[in-house]
């Protein structure tokens, strides 16, 4: 998925190199991640290889901070640090 050099179809898009307005979801995941990577709990290219690792439907749906926060949530849990009741239960009350 992330080796692209070659496909037509990506050749022809626009890059759209306006500035983006941050939303509070995009900060906060932004913010976790550096929390979590200061406290030695994952670290740059441990996210890199979890959003690398999102099957090609899923990874070109979502937006950039919610492949952050699938491959924080993936990291944490394979780390044990994160059980998947815990993530349920905060998923529930979001």
């Amino acid at each position: 998925m992330h080796d692209l050099g070659g496909v037509s179809k990506f050749l022809c898009e626009a890059v759209d190199i306006e500035p983006h307005a941050l939303t509070d979801f995009d900060k906060e995941v932004d913010a976790l991640v550096q929390v979590i990577r200061l406290k030695g709990m994952m670290t740059v290219d441990e996210l890199r290889r979890g959003i690398e690792a999102i099957p090609e439907e899923q990874y070109l749906r979502l937006s950039y901070y919610r492949r952050w926060i699938r491959s924080l949530a993936d990291n944490l849990l394979a780390r044990g640090i994160l059980t998947e009741a815990e993530l349920r239960a905060a998923l529930d009350r979001s």
